[in-house]
């Protein structure tokens, strides 16, 4: 085991050298349906569906598609929200042969059709959402896309005609306009599910999903994840929680599903995972912190898998005192560092440790995982040990030619079957994260300890964690960058005690240029950036920190953060 020194930090019964015989990633849900089909899957606003009929509504998705065109080769985005109607449609879409895309709310008009473009998108379903149609809409003639299948929101709840007047008079529904470029969603359910199957006879290369993440080029890449990948991430993770002594059964648990199904870290837990195991799946459209805890308390909720600005707002809500969270068993915490204080004051509250775990798109999106099960080891301030399947090795920084010994710092690589077949259509990129020995080079500087455990301490990539979400301080630049009023520009995350992680600009204005404040630099990026990439904080400087070279030094202007910080 020296060369996988983690194997000796497993709880007893897990294995690494587990079994993942690829298959197509719609067979999860069509096992789970023969195997447990009056089990719940999905409580969405007091509507129930068993697996039977869950299976049976991406039966008839498939077929609809089909009828649309849809065949291998052909691309459906997915612009949807925590509802029903997105697992009904992914599990369609990989069932009728085409390859999901998943499109976030959160990105800006340039990047909704970039990404149209770049993964070839024909057909995109989405909601009747002011937040979301009227985007989409404004892309038919401007972009590729064929078509739109339109869904509404009440028509998956318990009591849709309430719930539908209760949104139009909220303003939430948008009007839907009627021609051959828009199908309803219940239009394209209205058939009797029989679909054409196309065999997947190498799940390893066949693409499930182009999963968009940025790049500081400003424009997102798509990672290919195959079924193989998938499939295997989503078993990955219930072999992690296995064992001698399992932290949570198949066919038993009820999962609180609050995570947005577009980042890969919802897609493979709350809906791949959560199906796979068996689980009743309690879908909320948004996260807010009460809704939360009622459900939890009420529905005596056992799993819930969040980001750390989740635990911390539950943490800090007034209501938390006066509910009942005993009844979770698993709590996962990805997308960025759990701060350990959150971690203890969480586990305080609840009885459960929030289990931190390392992963990003390109691995589908699991890397390491913190032992849960009772008497397992785990570690502060470590983000766990590779997953079953996993190998990670630590790459000398300054020579890409070979690796570091354990316990010193390197640039983490990976290999294992849930990581990408490549970027979408750029075959330079995959060549610029791919080792010499075929391993994936992730940006993260870290370490590995004797035990196996990673230690994850910077990071050789230009990125901030906002919540969760991948933020490019070049990006940002670039969009204020078109104000008239700047002259030079620089952004930094500073440190945020609920979003991990904010934006702040550092910008010197031209001569003669009227001063600007934060609100109407907000105001004129707004259209230009995702909410998630907006500019938390603003300085103006009479001049911006420089190199020898001439550059402006970001590396300064942390050094200056980190003396605030520490006054």
């Amino acid at each position: 085991m020296s060369d996988r020194p983690w194997i000796g930090s497993y709880p007893a019964g897990v294995r690494w050298d587990i079994d993942i015989a690829p298959r197509p990633v719609h067979k999860i849900l069509e096992d789970t349906a023969a195997r447990w089909p009056d089990r719940p899957a999905i409580d969405f606003m007091g509507r129930r569906l068993t697996y039977r009929e869950l299976n049976e509504l991406a039966n008839r998705a498939a077929r609809g598609l089909q009828q649309l065109g849809v065949k291998p080769g052909v691309h459906v985005g997915l612009y949807l929200p925590n509802t029903p109607h997105y697992v009904v449609a992914f599990f369609g879409v990989l069932k009728a042969g085409g390859t999901a895309v998943n499109y976030s709310p959160l990105d800006a008009a340039g990047v909704l059709e970039h990404k149209i473009e770049d993964s070839r998108t024909d057909f995109l379903v989405t909601l009747d959402l002011m937040s979301l149609y009227p985007q989409m809409a404004a892309m038919l003639g401007k972009t590729r896309l064929k078509k739109l299948i339109v869904g509404s929101l009440a028509e998956m709840t318990a009591n849709p005609e309430a719930v539908a007047a209760q949104m139009k008079a909220g303003g939430q529904l948008a009007t839907v306009a009627q021609d051959d470029r828009h199908i309803s969603f219940d239009r394209l359910l209205d058939n009797d599910g029989r679909y054409e199957t196309y065999p997947i006879t190498d799940p390893a290369e066949t693409i499930a999903v182009l999963q968009y993440t940025g790049g500081t080029t400003g424009l997102p890449k798509g990672a290919m994840l195959t079924h193989a990948n998938l499939d295997s991430a989503a078993r990955q993770s219930l072999a992690s929680a296995g064992g001698d002594r399992p932290i949570v059964l198949e066919g038993q648990e009820r999962m609180l599903a609050v995570l947005p199904p577009f980042h890969i870290y919802a897609l493979t837990v709350n809906v791949l995972f959560g199906v796979l195991s068996g689980w009743e799946i309690v879908q909320h459209v948004r996260f807010d912190p009460k809704d939360v805890l009622g459900d939890i308390s009420t529905k005596k909720i056992s799993v819930f898998c969040g980001v750390p600005t989740m635990f911390t707002a539950l943490l800090n809500h007034p209501a938390t005192a006066s509910h009942d969270l005993r009844s979770l068993k698993f709590c996962g915490s990805g997308g960025a560092p759990l701060p350990v204080e959150v971690a203890e004051r969480f586990a305080a509250v609840t009885g459960v440790t929030p289990s931190e775990g390392w992963g990003m798109t390109e691995t589908s999106p699991t890397g390491t995982f913190t032992p849960g099960q009772v008497g397992a080891k785990r570690k502060i301030g470590s983000c766990g040990i590779p997953s079953p399947g996993i190998t990670i090795k630590f790459l000398n920084i300054d020579d890409p030619t070979r690796y570091v010994p354990l316990g010193e710092r390197g640039e983490l690589c990976i290999k294992g079957p849930n990581v990408m077949k490549g970027y979408w259509n750029n075959r330079q990129a995959t060549d610029e994260v791919t080792t010499y020995d075929g391993f994936l080079r992730t940006g993260d500087v870290g370490y590995m300890d004797a035990d196996g455990f990673v230690f994850i301490v910077d990071r050789t990539k230009d990125m901030l964690l906002c919540s969760g979400y991948n933020v490019y301080p070049r990006v940002l630049e670039e969009a204020i960058y078109k104000h008239p009023a700047v002259e030079e520009v620089a952004v930094i995350g500073i440190k945020d005690a609920y979003r991990g992680q904010s934006p702040k600009a550092f910008v010197k204005l031209k001569a003669g240029a009227a001063p600007i404040d934060l609100a109407a630099l907000q105001d004129f990026l707004k259209d230009k950036l995702g909410k998630h990439e907006m500019v938390q904080a603003l300085e103006i400087r009479e001049a911006l920190p420089k190199t020898p070279v001439g550059k402006i030094s970001k590396k300064d202007l942390y050094d200056e953060e980190a003396r605030k910080q520490a006054a």
